[in-house]
């Protein structure tokens, strides 16, 4: 037994993911009822990282804030000028997709009991309250805004600390991101169990009337993915991108697909950052605050579900109005929370740009819900993948400037 366990962990963790999503379609088709239990590894995988995450994060950037010297540079701004050029470009992507591509829905009951955001000011309003947050509601909530703030604002009065609290410090994050390898160890599984709940449950055949929808969403995610994302990093590194975009598509975009939720993928990205050789003063406060602001992926689908309300309505739209909504859809998708469907409460926001009523816009929503199988996968994948990916490639610009090497 010994040795089996040896040679299962001596294959790579990718590999031992597409054998774990193999293994957990194959039961969703063949005994769904037979397998049901196993959906409590994907449970337990989502459970766990959600649950180190808030605490990591705190105690990393804290770290990194109280070791941090005077005159020691990092990649903050290069890294956030990132974030939101990405985010805008996205949803500029999905303004002019959905004008080439029009989408019509069929709009039907509306959804119950959730509650959208009334305007980007009470989006940007609950920005500013989420990071005067309590500290301890900021980790019970996960509150990433609350916890950046508190972690760096308790890290800046431990600068002049002896090196022994420091010291504890980081020995308390070191231990933490021993324990979220533990846990990756195991995404194996907890994959295994997430895409059988997934096919198990809801199917692919509810999808196939949002077809047309689908399409558009995911081709505007792969075109940011495979075309926008690389042409940034080529500007910053200037040599081939491709091998950075892939290697952060699938050491990271993966396991977001299935997760399905940008915080809880927070370690994953850690670990990635760690393998590129990054700066963790750096990392340890991009990789948290991107899971909040940096949204292409959210970006897009609140500009595509809001033309497709436009065009079912028969409302005509000039590009002056599409580029206000690239705007707003960026500045919303920033207020999207980190955890699946995040995205999909604030198209109503979106859809009062056109005077959509809300009954209307919740129903659009809906139709969101139904797609989000795929949708919020990949929107996840792509929020998540790009958040190393532009943390590496502000680092490796400044490299390059450097004449330092830059190994992929």
């Amino acid at each position: 037994m010994g040795n089996l366990i040896s040679k299962w962990n001596e294959i790579s963790l990718v590999k031992r993911i597409i054998i774990g999503l193999i293994v957990g379609i194959i039961l969703a088709v063949t005994i769904p009822d037979t397998a049901k239990p196993i959906v409590i590894f994907g449970s337990l995988f989502v459970g766990a990282l959600k649950s180190v995450a808030p605490i990591l994060v705190f105690f990393l950037v804290m770290s990194a804030i109280s070791q941090h010297k005077s005159g020691q540079q990092t990649n903050m701004k290069s890294i956030i000028v990132l974030y939101l050029l990405g985010t805008f470009l996205a949803g500029l992507v999905a303004v002019v997709a959905s004008f080439m591509f029009p989408v019509t829905l069929t709009l039907g009951a509306g959804v119950e009991n959730v509650t959208p955001p009334g305007g980007v000011v009470e989006v940007l309003k609950t920005l500013l309250l989420n990071i005067v947050d309590n500290p301890v509601k900021a980790l019970f909530n996960a509150n990433y805004i609350g916890i950046l703030s508190w972690a760096i604002l308790v890290g800046l009065a431990l600068k002049n600390a002896p090196q022994s609290t420091k010291t504890m410090i980081v020995n308390v994050s070191d231990a933490l991101s021993q324990i979220v390898r533990w846990i990756i160890n195991f995404a194996p599984l907890g994959i295994m169990g997430l895409v059988f709940d997934s096919i198990a449950t809801q199917g692919l055949a509810s999808l196939l009337g949002y077809g047309q929808l689908l399409v558009v969403l995911v081709g505007c995610m792969a075109f940011v993915a495979l075309v926008v994302n690389p042409i940034i990093t080529y500007i910053g590194i200037r040599k081939n991108p491709y091998p950075l975009v892939f290697k952060c598509l699938k050491d990271s975009g993966l396991t977001a697909f299935f997760t399905r939720s940008s915080a809880a993928n927070i370690p994953v990205n850690m670990g990635l950052c760690e393998e590129l050789g990054l700066d963790k003063d750096t990392y340890s406060v991009s990789i948290p605050l991107g899971a909040t602001i940096n949204m292409a992926g959210a970006a897009i689908t609140i500009s595509v579900l809001t033309l497709a309300a436009v065009h079912t309505l028969g409302i005509k739209v000039d590009m002056g109005m599409a580029l206000i909504l690239s705007l707003l859809s960026a500045v919303s998708a920033c207020g999207a929370s980190g955890v699946a469907g995040g995205s999909l409460l604030l198209i109503p926001l979106a859809c009062s740009l056109f005077g959509i009523p809300n009954d209307v816009a919740m129903q659009v929503v809906g139709v969101g819900f139904v797609v989000g199988v795929i949708q919020d996968s990949c929107e996840t994948g792509l929020n998540s993948s790009t958040d190393a990916l532009f943390t590496a490639v502000a680092e490796f610009a400044k490299w390059r400037k450097e004449g330092k090497k830059i190994n992929i």
